[in-house]
């Protein structure tokens, strides 16, 4: 096992621990970067000025930065730093804490009414279709144009991984000229929602595509990351059937479970920071070019940040984790993810999907932990 394919591993936490006891920021040479594995490398990293999202040579990915994707990628605030990180997140996050819980679950229960009754079909819209639906609803779409745009998000977020191919990078391109589209035609009706009023208050006038941009990242952002974390919840309570049933009878506890799963097996286990200029780290000298995996979910389970990491606790003191960033590219939309989540799982409990025996692999992926649920059939 490695880094990567321990994403996509059916247990890869004793590995980790594995990482954690050679050291907490260690070079490894097959894949020409450092490990931070510890929760106070991790924690460093993710603070150090000099640690960027992106390589100084190569802010956009030549697969992409000659189309309409690359051009979005260049401007997201999750991709950039400085002022074109903390412009358009001062301007997208105060809207995000704003948004009533009592609005995400008429959302939620209205969609669920329209995805399939098939079993495998039904967990894999309420995984990837639905929240990027509610969030497009919260923006102002319409309920006839959320299908489309939970699809254009799907085909945009391709581009972002390393390991899309030539169509998928097509598609992407195609996925973000549509989006724009969308929006353009969004931001032209009068009035817009009240969370797109206050986005677009935060924009300068002269931001115009820098909004577009990133109206389109807050989407994409919602796409696999929410996937993962109502996934990984999921196989927590199959894994658990007495769990399932506890939560059943007290469903005020189902925000506690989305709490915890995003810090005991988290959607995103790594992420990638790349030096600028000469650093120290964790004892650790680093120079300009070097690439450091920033391993998340070790972090997570490492004792020094959470006292017995291995068990899944609803109640856990103190809790902390690393799952959706650290300081200034900590996820603006955190609170949103975990309610939608939470209310997409609960929805899921009041029902009989999770009954019968299921299945799960994992989608490949280099970072993100997504699993994709299979029924089995009932033996006799």
């Amino acid at each position: 096992m490695d880094p990567i394919t321990a994403v996509t591993h059916a247990d890869p936490y004793p590995y980790y621990t594995s990482l954690r006891a050679r050291s907490g920021l260690a070079f490894d040479p097959k894949l020409g970067m450092w490990l931070a594995s510890s929760a106070a490398a991790v924690a460093a990293v993710l603070a150090h000025p000099e640690c960027r999202v992106r390589p100084a040579h190569e802010p956009v990915p030549r697969a992409i930065a000659d189309g309409a994707a690359g051009t979005v990628f260049g401007q997201l605030m999750r991709m950039n730093d400085g002022e074109r990180q903390r412009c358009p997140r001062a301007a997208v996050e105060p809207g995000l804490q704003l948004v009533p819980a009592e609005e995400i679950q008429q959302r939620v229960a209205a969609l669920l009414l329209g995805l399939p009754r098939d079993t495998a079909a039904r967990l894999h819209d309420c995984q990837f279709r639905l929240p990027v639906a509610v969030v497009a609803g919260l923006l102002g779409f319409a309920a006839h144009q959320l299908p489309e745009i939970a699809g254009l998000t799907r085909d945009f977020v391709a581009c972002l991984s390393p390991a899309s191919n030539q169509a998928q990078r097509e598609a992407a391109h195609r996925a973000a000229e549509a989006l724009s589209r969308h929006f353009e035609a969004l931001l032209d009706q009068a009035p817009v929602s009240p969370l797109l009023q206050r986005i677009v208050n935060g924009f300068g006038r002269q931001e115009h595509d820098n909004l577009i941009a990133n109206l389109i990242g807050l989407l994409s952002q919602t796409f696999e990351a929410s996937a993962g974390l109502i996934g990984n919840s999921l196989c927590a309570l199959l894994n658990d059937r007495q769990l399932l049933a506890d939560l059943r009878a007290t469903p005020n506890r189902i925000a506690d479970l989305l709490a915890e799963v995003q810090r005991h097996d988290p959607p995103v286990q790594n992420t990638r920071r790349f030096v600028a200029a000469p650093c120290r780290i964790a004892g650790v000298t680093l120079e300009p070019g070097a690439v450091v995996l920033v391993l998340l979910a070790s972090a997570n389970r490492d004792p020094q940040l959470n006292p017995e990491p291995a068990r899944l606790l609803l109640e856990r003191e103190d809790r902390r984790s690393f799952s959706f960033g650290s300081g200034r590219h900590q996820c603006p939309g955190q609170p949103l993810a975990l309610s939608i989540a939470s209310t997409v799982v609960g929805a899921l409990l009041r029902q009989t999907t999770l009954d019968q025996p299921i299945a799960w692999t994992y989608k490949p992926s280099l970072n993100g932990r997504i699993p994709l649920f299979t029924p089995l059939p009932e033996s006799h």
